[in-house]
């Protein structure tokens, strides 16, 4: 049994992994890396694993709500982008938000082929990792059925580094200029927000997370804060703009927290994980390309704004992208929250429904 830290050394240890962190977003972003703070922060964590998992780490967790707080800080800040532009699109909406429901179905059902059978992942390690979104609520849903969590985080996370690695290279290409991840942080409006202005963000964040967790809405970390922001932004009686520093620093907690998920990952067990999903994002991206062109024929919406918004990759980082190609960032955000209101959906339908106890492949 792992026993826990003494609260002092706790706060210090996950302060240094967070400074270890913070270093680490900064020097991926001089790299020009897709998602440069998660994904430094996650590195820093995951090789501060390696190194001392037997030492400083030892009996270390990462404290759950201090975490769950920045995941609601994101949500907060996904919910501004749902702006009444929006509202222009109704037409259109019912034909593109309904065909989620196919591509969710059909990612996950090809995923788990891949992972459980081209993998060789027991039943709840496949299902869970072939996930196309609800990176959280996978882990969690996964880890009670018995799936191997480290399994589970390296092939969700590699979902989103693949997917915002791969499709901003490609528009890249395709638009002749640097764009979303590659661009870096040009296309974040960096201007100073005052601290008071911060107070009702936070507010927001925990305010959707407490009324989440009493209504028990599916992914609540996140969709409540978001819910709740979108509602006030529709609004127009309260601006939530969140600082750059601030979704930086969000995206370094929850990079710390999922690098210390690698605990016991070998590098063997690492490669094996990135050639599947490099098979499965590939898969998703091919099938993603499919339903963005049949329906770019059935309502006219341009097929690269359909492209980015049935990538499956992060949706601070889809945003991100449809922003710096003023690929209308409503639509796009709008679709990547069905997208994973329905994905964490069908998993808490599937919990109940199918038989997801985990047992080795044949």
């Amino acid at each position: 049994m792992v026993l826990s830290l003494p609260p002092m050394r706790l706060i210090a240890t996950t302060a240094a992994l967070l400074a270890a962190g913070g270093v680490g977003g900064w020097l991926a972003q001089l790299a020009h890396l897709p998602m440069p703070y998660m994904l430094g922060s996650l590195f820093t964590s995951g090789l501060a694993v390696l190194l001392f998992q037997n030492s400083a780490l030892a009996g270390y967790a990462y404290p759950l709500r201090f975490r769950t707080f920045f995941i609601g800080l994101i949500g907060v800040m996904i919910g501004t982008q749902v702006t009444p532009e929006i509202l222009a699109l109704a037409p259109d909406l019912p034909l593109t938000l309904g065909a989620l429901v196919g591509f969710v179905l059909l990612a996950h059902a090809g995923n788990f082929l891949i992972f459980r059978h081209l993998g060789g992942y027991g039943r709840a390690t496949a299902f869970y990792a072939g996930t196309p979104g609800g990176l959280m609520e996978s882990l969690v849903l996964g880890e009670k059925a018995g799936a191997d969590l480290r399994l589970l985080t390296a092939q969700q996370f590699l979902r989103i580094i693949l997917v915002i690695t791969f499709l901003p290279a490609a528009l890249s290409l395709w638009v002749g200029h640097p764009v979303g991840s590659a661009a870096g942080p040009s296309v974040i409006d960096t201007a100073p927000v005052p601290l008071a202005a911060l107070w009702p963000i936070a507010a927001v964040a925990v305010a959707g997370l407490v009324i989440a967790h009493y209504i028990r809405l599916p992914a609540g970390q996140i969709t409540g804060p978001l819910l709740l922001s979108a509602g006030l932004t529709l609004g127009g009686g309260v601006d939530l703009h969140l600082p750059y520093w601030l979704i930086a620093t969000a995206q370094v907690v929850v990079g710390a927290s999922l690098g210390i998920r690698f605990n016991g990952m070998t590098p063997a067990m690492l490669r094996r994980s990135l050639a599947l999903s490099a098979v499965s994002v590939l898969f998703m991206l091919a099938l993603g390309g499919a339903f963005a062109l049949g329906l770019t024929a059935l309502t006219g919406i341009p097929f690269l704004h359909l492209m980015i918004a049935y990538a499956p990759g992060g949706v601070t980082e889809m945003s991100i992208i449809a922003l710096s190609l003023a690929a209308n960032p409503a639509l796009v955000s709008l679709h990547h929250v069905v997208r994973i209101l329905l994905t964490v959906g069908f998993m808490v339908l599937a919990e109940r429904r199918l038989p997801l106890a985990e047992e080795p492949a044949e």
